[in-house]
Order: structure tokens, then C-alpha cells, then sequence
């Protein structure tokens, strides 16, 4: 009996999330583990059997999920087990029968657990109860902990940019009236040793920051007097966050504003102030430097050079802790600092300065989702009289092109399909635009609906908004009261399947798996479909699933899921490019699973899975 404990112990010991049971867990499931064998073919549930009764654990073959009624590669709902995976998890908390029928692929053993003592190892054991509550969310907790574990040992910066921001406060602010002396400011900060003092009113708000960047701009420079109030001084109104802030809402922060110090406050009050080393600990690149260099640039080589620190500074963040959708986020937002610095190098040497325009994103960056590596999707809004729309387009052009061209040095690769701003068919006036877009929508051919995908995630970049979203309102209410035109669009984001086989096994051909085409696309295309048929105004894929779930077109349950899997995929493609561009090689896209380790390839299947199933969602919904 004690040898067959140990192999068992062993066993479990090797798959998650067994692996990290409490000791009591694991003591307390090992002698009520049970094994019972299955042969080939045989059902181990069945949904006509009644409420599930017992967990199972697969000890040694295969175990296929099957729903006959259904067309299986379409709805998502077929796929098969391997030892050390489990069910069925959701029919047992649920206390019902199983969805699917469970059918062992070959001779297969289990290891099964009762109804009742699955509940008391729920109660036992935290581990095994949020894995039970959140599975595919916490293999990935799992995974992306011991991802960063490998990376950084034992450094303790993992998790920390996803912490509260007052946790990160650690001394009290420094203080004082806006209308203190300049000298007794300096000499507050010289003796606290601090970089920054904060002049606040009575009730403790914030009402300017002063720091060395304005000793040297506005004192030193400018030549000021120490008996100077420092409201003269001082920079007004600081961007301030709640202490209940993560922390990569802070860096997120400093990005769109080039800043370096923000305050944080709870109830209005300040309680402390942080820096970009308060929050990015572990690596010496420098957020405000980068950005700062950016937007103080005077060459477009020289915004190059400062986008070549990039990848380093975005390896310190996903370092720490940040989620996949946050680090897309911010890689938006530097570019977006990029594109708007070359744009405005770039007005100076054009006859456009009385031309109103707004320049626009599409597709990736528009939805605030660009990885390390990605091409140009841009175009321009412009106003004009009516008549006027020729002339105006081509006094726009030789800026556009060069636009596309700097870009293109600052490491944006020009778009295969020339969906840029220097193409006259990017560049529109507001009207022309409404018309094209209404044209795509009533006509639907193929050329428009693959167009559409890229073009109907649009962001205004440079410029006025206001008609970039008066377009969009435009787009959305068509698109919604058009129901043809949604079904071509669900049909369409059917092109790219994730690689799961007939058993939902992982296909890889001899040069890897495309993760952004048959991982990401399908998240992508299917959050797109939806916000369009409701009029969701978001334009990121995380948030329109967010805004799906409160419009009552997407359980929550489902929403979970699908974020999680995305996140892991949007991971594993920057590891890629990440990877690549270390090894001075192109390309990123492309994974091998084989290369994975165990845990990963049991997560990367799941995701493909839950990618499958979205799509089986949308094809039922358009009775594809």
C-alpha cells in the first residue's frame, strides 16, 4: 500500500495543480484516490447518467470530450485529455450532469475522487479550490509566476507593477504651502532628501509638484530668486492617482505624460509621491528618459534610437509582473509618442499648415494592442469644403509619404497591403470616409469585409477627434442595424482556425504555429463582431469583451476565459519577438509547441480551445 502511495505521490506531484497542494491537501487526497481502469471506447460519463458523482484524474491514456449533437470543430466543444488533466470539474460544483460524454481513446487508467471528499478537498485546500473556480486563469497565475521566478530568481520584484499603488508608499510625502519661499522649499527637500516637495492646501490636495527638472528650467535658467513663492515655480495641477491605483496604471501614467513623479492620494488627500524607480526596480533604462527623448527628438533618427531601448525597457516591465494586455498598452502609447513627434518634424517642411487633419491609426494600433514588432496601419481625416476634396488630398500627399517613410526608419514596416496615409485612398475627408465605410457595409463583398477588418478599429492619433468619433458612431449604427452585413463578418472570422486536430491535439507544421493568425485573430475578429452588432464604443479587444458581458451578449463566465487565454497568447507572441529580436533575426509570430514544457503546452491547448469556442459561439449565433 505505501509503494502505490508513493508512485501515486509521485505522479500528482508532477502536474499542476497537485503539484502545489498544501501538505495536509495532498495527505489528506492520497489514500481516498481510487483507481479504476476504462477500455477503449467506454464511456466514463455520460450526460443521461444523472448528476457527476466523481472527480477524475487521468492516471495513464487518453480521454476524448464528445458532444454527437453538435458539429464538434465548429462549436469548440471536442477535445481530449492527457494524463495528469482532470474532470468534470464544472458538472461536480455545479451539481449537475456532464455536457459531454467522456470516452476513453484507449486502454486508460483514473484516479477518482467522491463527490463529497472533492468537496472537503476544496474546503482543505486554497490551491486546489481556485484552480477548481478558475482553471485556465490559474494554470496561467501559475505559469507567468514561475516564468518570472526563472527570469528574475529571487529578486521579489514579481507581481509588483499589479499591486496597489499604496502599497509602494513608503515614507510620508514632503510637504509644504504653495506659497513658501523658494529657498526654504530647497532646503526642505535638501534635508529630506528627497527630488520632489509638493505644495498642498489646507485639507492636504495637491496643487503642484516641484522638482529638480524645474529647479534647472524655471529657477536656474531663468535666473529666479530664492524669495520666489513657489507657485511661480512649481508645476500646477499634478496628476494624481488613488492609492487604490495598480501600480502599472502609475507607469502607464507617466508614459502619456512624460513625467516622471506622480502623487498619490486617497480621498483627494495626498499620501505619498513615487518615481518610475519606485515602481520599475529592477532595470536602469528609464522610462521618462525614453519618452522624454522621444518627444524632445529633433531628428527622426534620433526617435529611432531612442525606440531601438524599446525591447529592453518592455522586458523589465513584463519582469515585474505586468499582464500582457497592459504591456500592448504601453507599447501603444510610446509609439504613439513616436508617430505624433515625426508628424510634427515633419509639418514645418509641407503647405499644410492651414489644412485641418487628424491622422488615424488602424487595426493594432488603434486597439492599443501592438507588440514589439509590427507594420504601419494609418491613414488621414481631413476638412475641407465641398469641391475641395482633390485639392486638399493633394496638397496632403508628399507629407503623408514622407510620414510613412520616417516611420518606416523609426522601425514601423510599411504596410504590405499599403494601408497608409501617403496611399490618396487613405486619405479622405470626413464625408468620403462615411461613404466608403457605408459602401463596405452594404455591399459586403469579399475585398470589404477583409478591409474591414482593418480599417473599422480606428483611432484618432494626431489631431481633432471629434470627427474621428463622429465616424465611429457612424460605423457602429449602421453595422448594427445591419444583420447581413454581422454575418458576413462571423463568417469571415472563420478564415483562421485555431490548429487544434479532430481529438483537439495541437497541429504544428514543420515552420511552427502563426500565433497572431490563429491564436490572436480569432479573439480579435470575434470581440470586433460583437461590439459592432451592439454598439460598443471600445476599440480594445479586452475591453469590448468587458463591454459584451454588460450588454447581456457574452456570459461572464465565458468573458473569464476568453481574457485569460488572450492574455496567454499575447504573452507567448511577445516572448517571441522578444526572442528574435535578441538573436537579430526577423519574424515572432511563429512558435513551436514542442518547445514548450508541459505546463505551458496543456495551457497553450486550452487557449486554442477557448479561441475555437468563440468562434463556434459567433457560428451559432449567425447560424453559420
Amino acid at each position: 500500500m505505501s509503494d502505490a502511495l508513493d508512485t501515486t505521490r509521485e505522479f500528482l506531484n508532477a502536474h499542476a495543480p497537485f503539484d502545489h497542494l498544501e501538505p495536509d491537501a495532498l495527505e489528506f487526497l492520497l489514500p481516498r484516490l481510487e483507481s479504476r481502469f476504462y477500455a477503449s471506447g467506454e464511456r466514463i460519463t455520460d450526460p443521461d447518467a444523472g448528476p457527476a458523482r466523481r472527480f477524475h484524474i487521468i492516471r495513464q491514456g487518453r480521454v476524448r470530450g464528445e458532444n454527437p449533437s453538435e458539429d464538434e470543430q465548429v462549436s469548440g466543444k471536442a477535445w481530449e485529455l492527457v494524463p495528469g488533466e482532470s474532470f468534470p470539474i464544472g458538472a461536480l460544483l455545479g451539481r449537475r450532469p456532464v455536457h459531454t460524454v467522456h470516452r476513453a481513446l484507449e486502454d486508460t487508467l483514473c484516479l477518482e475522487l467522491s463527490l463529497e471528499d472533492f468537496d472537503r478537498l476544496r474546503t482543505r485546500s486554497p490551491v486546489f479550490n481556485d484552480f477548481c473556480s478558475r482553471r485556465l486563469a490559474s494554470l496561467l497565475d501559475r505559469l507567468h509566476q514561475g516564468l518570472i521566478a526563472g527570469q528574475l530568481g529571487h529578486s521579489g520584484a514579481s507581481g509588483q507593477l499589479n499591486t496597489p499603488l499604496g502599497a509602494r508608499v513608503t515614507r510620508e510625502p514632503v510637504t509644504c504651502s504653495p506659497d513658501t519661499p523658494l529657498r526654504a522649499a530647497l532646503t526642505t527637500m535638501r534635508d529630506q532628501k528627497v527630488g520632489s516637495i509638493v505644495a498642498v492646501d489646507g485639507e492636504g490636495r495637491p496643487l503642484g509638484i516641484f522638482t529638480m527638472t524645474d529647479l534647472l528650467s524655471r529657477v536656474t535658467l531663468e535666473e529666479r530668486p530664492l524669495d520666489t513663492p513657489l507657485r511661480q515655480v512649481m508645476t500646477p495641477d499634478p496628476i494624481a492617482l488613488p492609492d487604490s491605483a495598480l501600480g502599472f496604471e502609475g507607469i502607464e501614467t507617466m508614459a502619456d505624460h512624460g513625467m516622471k513623479h506622480i502623487c498619490v492620494v486617497a480621498g483627494g488627500r495626498l499620501v505619498g509621491v513615487l518615481g518610475e524607480r519606485d515602481l520599475l526596480t529592477s532595470h536602469p533604462l528609464t522610462l521618462d528618459r525614453l519618452v522624454r527623448g522621444i518627444l524632445r527628438a529633433d531628428t527622426v533618427s534620433t526617435i529611432a534610437d531612442q525606440l531601438r531601448e524599446l525591447p529592453r525597457l518592455i522586458g523589465a516591465v513584463i519582469h515585474q509582473g505586468a499582464e500582457a494586455d497592459q504591456i500592448l498598452r504601453l507599447i501603444t502609447r510610446i509609439n504613439d509618442h513616436a508617430t505624433r513627434r515625426v508628424l510634427t518634424l515633419l509639418r514645418s517642411r509641407h503647405d499644410i499648415a492651414d489644412i485641418g487633419f487628424t491622422w488615424l491609426a488602424f487595426g493594432s494600433q488603434a486597439r492599443e494592442e501592438q507588440a514589439l514588432t509590427t507594420d504601419q496601419d494609418n491613414g488621414i481625416l481631413f476638412r475641407c469644403k465641398p469641391g475641395q476634396e482633390d485639392e486638399t488630398r493633394e496638397r496632403l500627399l508628399p507629407f503623408a509619404q514622407a510620414a510613412n517613410q520616417a516611420l518606416a526608419e523609426c522601425g514601423f514596416e510599411l504596410c504590405p497591403g499599403n494601408v497608409m496615409a501617403g496611399n490618396p485612398e487613405c486619405c479622405l475627408s470626413g464625408t468620403e470616409w462615411e461613404r466608403r465605410f457605408s459602401r463596405w457595409i452594404d455591399q459586403g463583398t469579399p475585398e470589404h469585409l477583409l478591409k474591414s477588418t482593418i480599417f473599422f478599429d480606428l483611432r484618432a492619433i494626431d489631431g481633432d477627434p471629434g470627427p474621428v468619433e463622429e465616424l465611429r458612431s457612424q460605423l457602429l449604427h449602421k453595422t448594427a442595424f445591419n444583420s447581413r452585413f454581422r454575418r458576413q463578418m462571423a463568417a469571415n472570422q472563420m478564415r483562421f482556425r485555431p490548429p487544434l486536430g479532430l481529438f483537439g491535439e495541437i497541429r504544428s507544421g514543420s515552420d511552427g504555429i502563426n500565433v497572431k493568425l490563429h491564436g490572436l485573430t480569432p479573439f480579435v475578429d470575434g470581440a470586433r463582431v460583437m461590439a459592432l452588432a451592439a454598439e460598443l464604443p471600445a476599440t480594445r479587444t479586452h475591453e469590448r469583451l468587458d463591454q459584451a458581458v454588460s450588454a447581456e451578449t457574452l456570459r461572464e463566465d465565458d468573458a473569464h476565459d476568453y481574457h485569460a487565454a488572450l492574455r496567454y497568447l499575447q504573452m507567448l507572441r511577445l516572448r517571441s519577438q522578444q526572442q528574435a529580436l535578441a538573436e537579430g533575426r526577423d519574424g515572432g509570430n511563429r512558435i513551436r509547441p514542442e518547445e514548450l514544457g508541459t505546463l505551458e503546452g496543456r495551457v497553450l491547448k486550452e487557449a486554442f480551445r477557448q479561441a475555437r469556442k468563440l468562434q463556434g459561439q459567433l457560428a451559432v449565433q449567425y447560424q453559420l
